[in-house]
């Protein structure tokens, strides 16, 4: 393979910048361009101080080089890590002296490819690399870290061997049927589908909290102009986010932000004021607001407590008699003239606060909290599926031994059995990497950035 080069750190200016580079003739590239203040030849998991210079023997940049050999390395090869200062400029030409040295750039995720196809991590874990990267809330994390460490691929390949054992006991049964084993063979069969139906089915409902934890929970706040929704937005963001005025209609589009509730991430989506459109912007603000309403987990429904229930009022809460909804009373700083007992018929949780004064926005996190259960996601001792490819490919798997099940309820013939139980194996395999395509592989790491 050849020796790979990428920049590591995010884009920007920064302390440290961490140009990575990856393979055989690593080190033999590296020394044509740093100069290190100690000539001693390095050992792995050590660092050294010293220069890069480029081909006028210029000095570019002071920096600390880490040293993994391999096979003891993320990608199993051997491997170093530049740490200059940080900024596009100096990083950019430490990145154009590997290459014009014999490094390639590497394509996104190649180190962590390299790292799969050397057989140190199996295709789930290099998956959690991009989620532990991309993890927005503790919980999110810790599910990530905990598939990364391998416990998915564990309890994978746990059932995927009970699948072979299985499998194997009926390939004897049918090609050595002098032994005699049907009786117990066909009730190890139903022992063992019995097993292996839970185990995935606990797997394939654990997706619901993992999809929760993953994508987050989509909040929506909608109500009539001047209600009070850019203000609640800038109350659980803490921070002047949306423009708020006295003018009717000052929010003509959406606004998203995510917020952290009981380790689970909450994109809240401040919308447009509903209300009979005055021009032709309004209006697919209005559009756009009523969309989002049915698209979410969630709705924030906010009232002006200080005026009667209109018309409008009453189209809103309509829209929202079969949804997740909680009824937010903004304004109670005021006189209030609102008709609570005619909201209430709804049999939503009703909130009282007031955006301005800054009240009763711990009522309605505790609120939604509820709505949404979210206390009982625990990610602590459970194991949780949160990405959609492995949802899907133990689905699959599931719906397989449901029609075992029903072959052997039907006393068909066993034989019959195996082409489920290899379908099986293979969907699992998928998932770790056995049997999956290179298509699937490329289109993987794909999603991954460069320098991971």
């Amino acid at each position: 393979m050849s020796t790979i080069v990428a920049i590591s750190t995010s884009p920007g200016i920064g302390g440290i910048g961490i140009i990575r580079m990856s393979g055989e003739n690593c080190f033999d590239i590296l020394n044509r361009f740093f100069v290190p203040k100690n000539k001693v030849k390095p050992k792995g998991y050590t660092l050294k101080y010293g220069k890069i210079v480029d081909n006028s023997n210029k000095i570019v940049d002071e920096v600390l080089v880490s040293f993994f050999i391999a096979p003891k390395s993320y990608t199993t090869e051997n491997m170093c890590e530049i740490n200059s200062h940080g900024g596009s400029v100096i990083m950019n030409q430490i990145l154009e002296i590997c290459l014009k040295n014999g490094a390639v750039l590497a394509e996104p995720g190649e180190f962590t490819k390299r790292a799969f196809l050397n057989g140190r991590i199996d295709l789930s874990q290099a998956e959690a690399v991009i989620d532990v990267i991309n993890s927005k809330t503790d919980k999110e994390s810790k599910v990530a870290i905990d598939q990364l460490e391998g416990n998915l691929s564990q309890k994978l390949k746990e059932i995927r061997k009970k699948v072979v054992s299985l499998l194997a006991d009926i390939e004897v049964s049918i090609d050595y049927p002098e032994y005699d084993v049907d009786e117990v063979t066909e009730s190890k069969i139903s022992a063992f589908l019995e097993e292996i139906d839970k185990l995935l089915g606990d797997l394939e409902k654990s997706f619901l909290n993992g999809k929760i934890l993953r994508d987050g929970v989509k909040v929506c706040i909608i109500g009539k102009p001047n209600a009070g929704k850019s203000s609640l937005l800038n109350l659980i963001l803490n921070e002047e986010r949306a423009i708020v005025t006295d003018i009717e209609g000052t929010t003509r589009d959406t606004i998203e932000e995510f917020i952290n509730l009981d380790g689970v991430p909450l994109k809240i989506v401040d919308t447009a004021g509903i209300r009979n459109a005055k021009d032709e912007v309004e209006k697919i603000g209005v559009e756009k607001s009523l969309r989002m309403a049915q698209d979410s987990d969630i709705v924030l429904v906010i009232l002006d407590a200080s005026q009667e229930l209109d018309e409008e009022d009453r189209k809103i809460l309509d829209l929202v008699k079969d949804k997740n909804a909680i009824i937010l009373l903004n304004k109670v700083d005021l006189e209030k003239c609102i008709d609570s007992m005619e909201i209430e018929s709804l049999g939503k949780k009703i909130i009282e606060i007031s955006a301005k004064n800054r009240w009763g926005v711990d009522n309605l996190y505790k609120a939604i909290s509820e709505t949404l259960r979210l206390s009982e996601i625990a990610v602590d001792g459970e194991l949780i599926v949160s990405n959609n490819r492995h949802k899907s490919l133990i689905r699959n798997s599931h719906n397989c031994v449901k029609k075992a099940q029903e072959i052997m309820e039907q006393n068909l013939p066993i034989d019959i059995i195996s082409s489920y139980l290899k379908e099986i194996i293979e969907e699992l395999g998928k998932i770790t990497g056995e049997s999956v395509t290179e298509d699937v592989i490329n289109e993987i790491f794909a999603k991954f950035c460069l320098g991971k």
